[in-house]
């Protein structure tokens, strides 16, 4: 056997990073990084994406959050948009043949602007000049001409027709009910009762008279419409002509200017032809009741009316790059299914909604058409139908507007469809590592969508250039943050607590979040100290801050074990049982506690019961370690004899779910002291996984878990013999607080690395585990051998009480 495990030295708890290795004396004084680091593969990824012009090739950055994924992506997009063109304007405009199918017009950057501009002054002007037109004298002259061709006309037929009635005798008179036809007698048109009066030859030759003409003047009155419709046609012709004149100068204007716009001048066309049919909505109202009417109402109706005539000409610019000069990059914090893809608004008139193509408003994947859009992946999937938005998008390569209940179908109203948008955009979605898993199986369309993965790892390599560019790192974020610089020793305790972050002395954390929160609070500290500079105390003011404010549980459980409500022995030796060490994680605050492992055994047929497994408070890996001790007590105690034991382990006093193999050589521990009936120092903690061949194996949460005993030690008083056993893989591991390393240092407590069980054992019991000799032995002083005996005699045992229920059945049956 090797010699016994001697303690880690206090050097080796903790990768101090000394201050005297900087060549600054505080982050003023040290260039600013502008690279990312510690995110090459991630980064080889981002360029890749960036480079491929080629459908489904979106970008997925994964990892924690508080990596700083988000400005990451935002850094290189802004980096690369800047080296491309501004993509296009997007408007839209009324379709003159279907309002409710709006037309889009792709314009150059710009010029979009300048055609809503063109547009507001074109209409402006449309009254103006159709009203100069409708009060010229050549279009009163005309007009009148018109008007009393048509009256001269009726005026002639009339005139004809009293002739005629004049020589028949009878005449037309005017009467408030309108032309009647009487007989004249000497001159004077007769009552009825005068023509009564007279002989019946006479009044009947009148009667016939008038008759005839009546018949006549029917005959004219049936015209007079057909003569008015006329007179209706010869005007609106009349006005066409004016109105086409008037504004056909304005309107030829624009079509030189967008002569190279084809869908603009087919707009202009129908603006044309529109305006030219209802010319006279232009015009003050001809009727004197109308403007009586609008005199009522006030300028304010007169005006919004005039702007309701208007509407139907303006121009919906929703996308406007006049102001850019490069390729867009949009962030959207709020990314809903309408801030995606637009929506329809619409405004009350007369206690009804409408809308028109003016009402339609872009989202953001209009505004970064062509450039760059970045969004929080799980925002987008917590959105309803946001999700399904973003694929149709990017699969039809077009961007469609429609309401949310006119997509599902929940509103029968006719509402717009604006016309299809092409869509040319990069999408860069981030999130963690487990969303991005799940959408990769569970969503056939996101490996075509987003075929490019970048995975941002947590750590990076603690070297000595590292640690002086992560020095950088720290002075530019110190920079962004507008806080105090911070002193070289100051740094060096920064990327202590990094390397601490992620519980490796070889490793830096690469999560900049915590960094840039410890930075802040750091520098409130200093700030409270009037201090120019962040110093190394006020760092651990603002550690001890973090810590303080989030232990109240930890204070809690240790006020327990320390009042004996919660049972765990520092002191002693007790057969089966054992302090084994967990890990607690409340938020971001994680610490160790110690638990009592204890481990009953019995003759039996070589089952190793888990009772925490039993009522379901274990979970299947710890299930997993407990099973690996049965193949160790198998291969390595009864190659020729059965297993003939039954054993049982628990947490005690766990009323709470377990899981992680971490304390199955904890539990070995016991369940081969309860085997051997040799006693376990309570001293000793114990944590690490153990394989079937009585290795021990690295587990997480090692510096927490020493931290948990030793805060239990020390609090009871130390003893100097205190200590924690680890997995020796874990000595790489460890970044521990100073007064665990200082206790160290003087010898009151201590940490040993074990890398089998054997080493183990002849810590926490004071024996020698011994080795099999030549024949196959262990010695008879030994602990294997003990264990080993003990196996033999439950066999024995098992044999015997096998034999006797045999006789005992045998002499039943006889």
């Amino acid at each position: 056997m090797s010699e016994r495990v001697k303690g880690l030295q206090a050097e080796e708890l903790h990768q101090a990073c000394d201050p005297e290795d900087f060549d600054f004396e505080t982050t003023r004084d040290v260039e600013s990084l502008t690279e990312v680091i510690g995110q090459e593969r991630a980064v080889e990824a981002m360029r890749f994406g960036l480079g491929i012009a080629q459908e489904g090739y979106n970008i997925f950055a994964l990892g924690p959050s508080g990596m700083g994924k988000q400005s990451i992506i935002h850094r290189f997009f802004k980096s690369q948009a800047a080296e491309e063109p501004v993509p296009s304007d997007w408007c839209y405009v009324n379709n003159f043949e279907d309002s409710q199918k709006p037309n889009a017009i792709e314009l150059p950057a710009g010029k979009g602007k300048e055609f809503r501009e063109d547009m507001e002054s074109l209409t402006k002007q449309f009254s103006t000049a159709l009203s100069a037109a409708f009060e010229s004298e050549e279009y009163q002259s005309r007009r009148q001409a018109i008007t009393e061709s048509t009256q001269e006309k009726q005026e002639e037929a009339f005139r004809e027709l009293q002739e005629k009635a004049s020589e028949k005798g009878v005449k037309l008179v005017r009467t408030p009910a309108g032309l009647v036809v009487a007989p004249v007698h000497d001159g004077e048109a007769l009552s009825p009762e005068e023509l009564e009066d007279l002989p019946e030859e006479e009044r009947q030759e009148l009667k016939g008279k008038a008759e005839e003409i009546k018949k006549q003047l029917q005959d004219i009155l049936q015209q007079v419409p057909g003569w008015n419709s006329d007179l209706q046609e010869e005007l609106e012709t009349l006005n066409q002509e004016m109105a086409e004149i008037a504004v056909g100068g304005l309107i030829d204007k624009l079509r030189d200017k967008y002569a190279d716009f084809p869908e603009i001048v087919e707009f202009l066309d129908a603006v044309q032809e529109d305006v030219v049919e209802n010319a006279e909505d232009f015009l003050p109202s001809q009727n004197g009741q109308n403007q009586l009417l609008a005199a009522m109402q006030g300028r304010g109706q007169q005006e919004q009316r005039q702007q309701s005539r208007i509407r139907k000409y303006k121009v919906n610019l929703i996308v406007d790059h006049s102001a850019s000069d490069h390729a867009p990059v949009i962030y959207e914090d709020n990314p809903t299914y309408q801030n995606l893809i637009g929506r329809i608004e619409h405004i009350a008139q007369m206690g009804a909604l409408m809308t028109d193509f003016n009402l339609i408003r872009p989202g953001v994947l209009h505004q970064a058409n062509g450039g760059y859009l970045l969004l929080d992946a799980r925002k987008v999937l917590t959105q309803p139908y946001a999700w399904d938005a973003l694929k149709r998008a990017l699969q039809s390569g077009k961007v469609t507007i429609e309401s949310l209940r006119q997509r599902l179908g929940l509103i029968s109203t006719v509402s717009l469809e604006p016309e299809q948008i092409p869509l040319d955009v990069k999408v860069g979605l981030y999130g963690e590592r487990m969303l991005y898993y799940l959408l990769y199986q569970l969503d056939p369309d996101f490996a075509k969508l987003f075929k490019v993965e970048a995975d941002f790892q947590e750590e990076m390599d603690r070297t000595q250039e590292n640690q002086a560019i992560y020095a950088r790192l720290i002075a530019t974020m110190a920079d962004e943050g507008d806080l105090l610089p911070l002193d070289r020793s100051a740094v060096a305790r920064v990327i202590e607590r990094s390397s601490r972050m992620v519980s490796d002395r070889e490793k830096l954390s690469t999560e900049r979040e915590s960094i840039q929160d410890l930075l802040k609070e750091a520098n409130y500290f200093a700030g409270k100290e009037d201090s120019e500079v962040i110093k190394a105390d006020h760092v651990q003011q603002a550690l001890d801050g973090q810590i303080h404010r989030a232990d109240r549980i930890r204070e809690k459980i240790q006020e327990m074990i320390l009042r004996e409500t919660l049972r765990i022995d520092t002191e002693g030796e007790a057969v089966g049982q054992v302090n084994g060490l967990s890990v607690l994680s409340l938020s971001n605050f994680r610490f160790g506690r110690p638990n009592r492992i204890t481990a009953r055994v019995r003759m039996g047929k070589g089952k190793v019961m888990d009772i925490e497994r039993e009522v379901d408070l274990g979970g299947p890996v710890h299930s997993k370690g407990v099973l690996i001790l049965s193949g160790f007590l198998g291969s390595r105690y009864a190659e020729e004899t059965p297993l003939s034991l039954s054993a049982s382990l628990v947490f005690e006093q766990s009323y709470s779910g377990i899981e992680g193999d971490s304390a199955s050589s904890a539990e070995l521990y016991a369940l081969l002291s309860a085997v051997a009936e040799v006693p376990i120092q309570q001293n000793l903690a114990v944590t690490g996984s153990v394989d079937q061949h009585g290795q021990v194996q690295a587990i997480g949460g090692v510096n927490e878990k020493i931290e948990g005993f030793y805060d239990i030690c020390q609090a009871r008083g130390l003893t100097g013999d205190q200590g924690v056993l680890i997995p020796a893989s874990n000595q790489k591991h460890l970044m521990l607080r100073q007064d665990v390393i200082e206790a160290v240092q003087e010898g009151s407590f201590h940490i040993y690395p074990v890398e089998t069980v054997d080493q183990g054992i002849e810590l926490i019991t004071g024996m020698k585990a011994g080795a099999r000799d030549d024949e196959g032995e262990y010695p008879e002083d030994s602990f294997n051998y003990a264990v080993e005996k003990r196996l033999e005699e439950l066999a024995e045992k098992r044999s015997e009480f096998g034999k006797k229920d045999k006789n005992d059945e045998k002499e039943e049956q006889e």
